[in-house]
Order: C-alpha cells, then structure tokens, then sequence
C-alpha cells in the first residue's frame, strides 16, 4: 500500500511524471524560496497528495537531493556543450566560471544547493555519494580545461589537479556571498576578481 491508504498500483498510474515534479519543486524554489516548498503544496501543483509525494521521494531530503541531481544534469549540459567549443581555452574557461557563479542573491540553483549542503550533516553515506558526484562532475571537466590550455600552450605548465581545487574554492566562497545576499561584491565585481586570479595563476611565464 502507498502512504495514505491508497493501492501501489493506483498511485503508479495516477503519478505525474518524476520530472514534472523535480520541474515544480524548481519552480517553487524560484518563485517563493525554500520556504515556500512544502510537500503539501508541491503535491497541490503536481496533482498529488503528500502522501504520494512521499512514497515516490522518502523524505523531503531526497526530494531536494533528487531535484539537486536533475539541476544539475540540465547544467551539465551546458557545461560539456560550452567546453566543447572551439577557440582559446582561456574564454572557454571564462564561460565555465560564468555558469558556476550565481546569477543573483537567492538563485534557485545555488539556494537548493546549498541547503542539501546543510543537510548533508545528517545523510548517510549514499547520500553523501550523491553529492560528491556532483561536485567531481565540476572538478573532471575543469581539471581537463586547464590540462588542455597547458598543453596548447596557453596556461603555465601547473598541477591541474591542484590549481583546479584552488578555483572552485575559490568560486564557491565568492559563491556562497552571493547567493545568501552578502552586501561584499557584485557579480560583476566578483567575476572580475576571478579573472585577476586566473590570469595570476595561469598566464604563461614570460619567455
């Protein structure tokens, strides 16, 4: 029996698709925050009740891990799309910190990251997985940008692995400011900060 009485059967066939309830819990976030997602109201959207809501998702927890993954999976699209371009590494490697960076305070995106972040305190180890599959997604293709501008002669020959890890610290902190509204910097400012960097860390030695 599913949650609330109703037979399994009944409440596979009357579910909407799992996407269109990742796409609503999105939605929401955008529209009213994390504290306007609620499983009753999700359910309201999608035609649900909580009760099904929660036979399909467990808990709220993976509800928000789940539509972390779908995110993220709409990302990575764009990720490996722009990486695929050609031209110079180093404006490819600009594009990847574009989308990294918030687009604003309270970016949907950013603001569901961060809160499964928080939560992670108390997942357990599949969970914590999860998680870490999303971050060495980012990590993967950034290691392989610079290993490319430094073999084309475009970066100093560094530790890729190393730099790399120094760059998404790098961006997450400029990232968390932004994203919860810390009156620090802009975006515009925050990018430009990241350029100095790169050009500091990257920049061919002169010769």
């Amino acid at each position: 029996m599913a949650a609330g009485g109703v037979p399994v059967r009944a409440a596979r066939k009357n579910a909407p698709p799992r996407e269109d309830v990742l796409v609503a819990a999105m939605a929401t976030i955008a529209e009213r925050g994390l504290e306007g997602l609620t499983m009753a109201g999700l359910g309201r959207e999608v035609g649900m009740s909580s009760g099904h809501l929660l036979y399909y998702f467990r808990s709220k927890d993976e509800l928000l891990l789940q539509t972390l993954e779908w995110s993220e999976a709409e990302l990575g699209s764009a990720r490996r799309a722009l990486l695929a371009r050609r031209g110079p590494v180093a404006v490819r490697l600009q594009a990847y910190v574009d989308l990294y960076v918030p687009t604003r305070a309270r970016d949907p995106h950013w603001t569901l990251w961060l809160e499964v972040w928080n939560r992670s305190q108390n997942a357990g180890p599949q969970e914590r997985d999860r998680q870490a599959a999303i971050e060495g997604a980012w990590h993967r293709d950034l290691v392989a940008l610079l290993a490319e501008g430094i073999s084309r002669g475009e970066f100093r020959p560094v530790d890729a692995e190393r730099v790399a890890t120094r760059i998404r610290a790098l961006l997450d902190g400029f990232s968390i400011q932004l994203a919860v509204g810390l009156p620090t910097a802009s975006r515009e400012e925050i990018l430009e900060h990241v350029r100095e960097y790169l050009t500091e860390a990257l920049a061919p030695y002169d010769t």
